[in-house]
């Protein structure tokens, strides 16, 4: 039988399934949607949405996390769906409560936008398959983060737990880990969460691979990645307010660590990997190729992971 984890709060989902090879899992999407991300393996998932036929993706999937960014799927709201790997491997499933019924969908790995934030210790790899305003969505955020082992991320601590029009949005958080041992030795890594004025979590959490820290409210943020190991964590976002959008405020103790990054490169050890290469030959007299933007620093302000 698949072995799931199953953490929810009361807007954001996230199930974990682990599947042997050539096992099988039927599920059902109920009143919220969901992505169906690869975290270590391939798969396919049949979607059948409410009243439709049934629809098939291939998920080519990734060795691990820590290797390669993954396509991935979307199944909407009151889809049955099934997966399948012959191979075996583990899947997220990272969900949120909505209203809408958007069509089901296959997103390839290439298409995932890969940014550096942060600058020296602060430095971290964002791949954001699913932010606000990469992937359609009708509630559910969901972004990864590679920490770099002895590196900070989310960091300067900071909060979305009120909702400030242009400033803050109202978002629960889960945060599920997972970090790259060291030969035989598993990885550490450790969390942080300090109450903010309108909460009360307090947490400080060492974490392993397959561990979440669920966040309703606070101050979150560092991320800690111990030295030799890189972290990664999942983020899985959602709130009750009418506009999907990701809005923070910075911790007022720690925000000027800000003012200290332009004066400062990014870890040389990042982007752990970007694109893969095209399955497919270039043509025997390719168009003139238009260089690929580089990595933007965030702005003041933007969400700090």
């Amino acid at each position: 039988m698949p072995v799931t984890a199953d953490h929810r709060l009361d807007h954001t989902r996230l199930q974990i399934l682990t599947l042997a090879p050539g096992e099988t899992y039927d599920g059902e999407c109920g009143p919220a949607e969901w992505i169906l991300l690869p975290l270590a393996g391939a798969c396919r998932t049949t979607v059948t949405p409410a009243g439709g036929p049934p629809q098939p993706f291939e998920l080519h999937g990734r060795e691990s996390v820590f290797t390669a960014l993954t396509d991935f799927a979307y199944l909407p709201r009151g889809a049955a769906f099934r997966v399948e790997s012959p191979a075996g491997g583990r899947f997220a499933l990272a969900g949120a409560p909505c209203t809408r019924e958007l069509p089901a969908r296959h997103a390839p790995a290439a298409g995932v936008p890969v940014e550096l934030r942060g600058t020296g210790t602060c430095s971290r790899q964002v791949n954001n398959f699913a932010a606000a305003d990469v992937f359609d969505c009708d509630r559910l955020i969901a972004v990864e983060v590679l920490t770099p082992g002895g590196n900070w991320s989310s960091y300067p601590p900071h909060k979305h737990d009120e909702d400030h029009p242009g400033e803050e949005s109202r978002l629960e958080e889960i945060y599920y880990y997972e970090v790259a041992p060291h030969g035989t030795t598993p990885g550490v890594g450790y969390q942080r969460v300090t109450p903010s004025p309108q909460g009360r979590t307090d947490v400080l959490a060492e974490v392993r691979t397959g561990d979440a820290v669920l966040i309703p409210d606070g101050w979150h943020g560092p991320s800690i990645a111990a030295p030799g190991h890189t972290l990664y964590y999942l983020n899985v976002m959602a709130g009750p307010g009418a506009t999907r959008e990701w809005l923070i405020r910075d911790h007022p103790d720690h925000a000027w660590i800000r003012t200290t990054w332009p004066d400062s490169p990014a870890d040389p050890r990042l982007p752990l990997y970007t694109h893969p290469e095209p399955a497919h030959p270039e043509p025997a007299h390719p168009e003139p190729a238009h260089p690929e933007p580089a990595h933007r620093q965030p702005a003041h302000g933007e969400d700090p992971r």
